[in-house]
């Protein structure tokens, strides 16, 4: 039923593992040239919980692109020399990404086994082979449960539609819209495509209507979220309730724009620490919104759980002609003390930007409402209303700025 034991052991076993794996990842990133100059000054031995890794900075995409741009191809991320990987991919951004040895070094395994594919059951791989690494990705998890694949690649959906009447796959992994598309063209040439029996999906949003278009025909098609520069960060299990968070990484949800930990429960920004891989990532912000999950789920798997993707932390937005970015509010809010909440509101009146801050406060005080006004100006530059809220009152999504003027 489960992939290995680590997904079934014990709380203080998980921390124990974390608290040895987690030093040796930071050890391995400081041999980095990139990590050695970020993390100069971090003890490695001393971090051995998720709590202790909220001291460290946070790895942003935007300076893996500036970085690789200036020293390709890796920006020095790598501990891998570039001639003993595998592969190199460019990824949007461009971002790239060295592939180092082993059968199934992005942990796909894991995920593909909890959808439910067993040893020597065919994949139809619909994910691209080419530029990014998502194909390898599916295909190197069905390999490490020694699994066949047929590598079809994205497109063609006619040509997808027939191999599979002939190949008989019991599994599809790719995009989940790609598969009912696939279905349908089978339907319109007369094909029998029952061998489909379960589907694993990512790369988009997984609805509940398509969801349902799934269930309705008898497939189990299950998702997980991960990224090219992480491999999988979380999957879901037939429970359907959440995404349980790989045995390989170690994932915190921020305040957005920021490397603070918010409470479980709100919405924030993932970060992702690879505790195992030759090229460790610490501390990467994937720019993705989630929240944890109280409690185990009720298939047994005891990892920490997220909700899942929920939007884009990367709110940053043009005001009067100056870029407003999250970090700017975040540090509006750490010159008040006390005060952990904030959203700005973009928005616009006679032509013109505004700009008001609503801050979550059970201090209702004018001079509070003048100071973090003076904030606001000095650090965005910018002048804004501000409005003190009831604590709760903001909604729970993760936003930092909303810009509300018309498209």
């Amino acid at each position: 039923m489960h992939y290995d034991r680590l997904e079934i052991r014990k709380a203080e076993d998980r921390a124990a593992d974390i608290a040895r794996k987690l030093p040796a990842a930071i050890t391995r990133a400081q041999r980095a040239p990139a990590y050695a100059a970020l993390l100069h000054d971090v003890h490695a031995d001393s971090i051995t919980d998720v709590d202790l890794l909220a001291q460290l900075p946070v790895t942003r995409k935007s300076e893996l692109i500036r970085l690789q741009a200036e020293t390709p191809p890796l920006g020095g991320f790598n501990g891998t020399p570039v001639e003993d990987l595998v592969r190199i991919f460019a990824s949007p951004g461009p971002i790239h990404e060295g592939q180092v040895k082993g059968v199934d070094p992005w942990r796909y395994g894991r995920a593909l086994h909890a959808t439910g594919l067993r040893r020597g059951q065919l994949l139809h791989n619909c994910f691209a082979y080419h530029f990014t690494p998502a194909g390898f990705m599916l295909d190197g998890g069905a390999r490490a449960l020694g699994c066949p694949v047929f590598p079809a690649g994205p497109g063609n959906t006619e040509a997808q539609a027939r191999a599979a009447a002939q190949l008989r796959p019991v599994c599809y992994a790719g995009t989940p819209d790609y598969l009912k598309a696939i279905l349908e063209e089978g339907e319109r040439l007369g094909l029998d495509l029952s061998c489909f029996r379960m589907g694993h999906v990512t790369g988009g949003a997984y609805l509940p209507a398509l969801r349902s278009f799934y269930t309705d025909r008898g497939l189990r098609v299950l998702q997980s979220y991960g990224t090219a520069d992480c491999g999988l960060i979380a999957y879901e299990s037939e429970a359907g309730q959440g995404l349980i968070c790989d045995e390989g990484v170690l994932v915190e949800i921020v305040r957005p724009g920021t490397g603070d930990p918010v409470p479980d429960g709100e919405v924030g920004e993932v970060l992702v620490t690879l505790l195992e891989a030759h090229d460790p990532l610490i501390r990467f912000a994937t720019g993705d919104l989630s929240a944890v999950l109280p409690g185990n789920s009720p298939c047994g798997r005891t990892n920490r759980r997220i909700k899942g993707w929920m939007g884009r932390a990367d709110q940053a937005t043009k005001v009067r002609g100056m870029f407003v970015r999250p970090e700017q509010i975040a540090e509006v809010l750490r010159a008040h003390p006390g005060l952990t909440r904030a959203r700005l509101i973009v928005g616009q009146a006679e032509g013109h930007d505004t700009m008001l801050l609503r801050v979550e406060t059970p201090v209702r005080d004018a001079s509070l409402a003048e100071s973090l006004a003076r904030s606001l100006l000095g650090i965005t530059r910018l002048r804004g209303e501000v409005a003190l809220e009831e604590p709760g009152a903001l909604p729970n999504d993760g936003k930092v700025i909303e810009d509300t003027r018309p498209a």
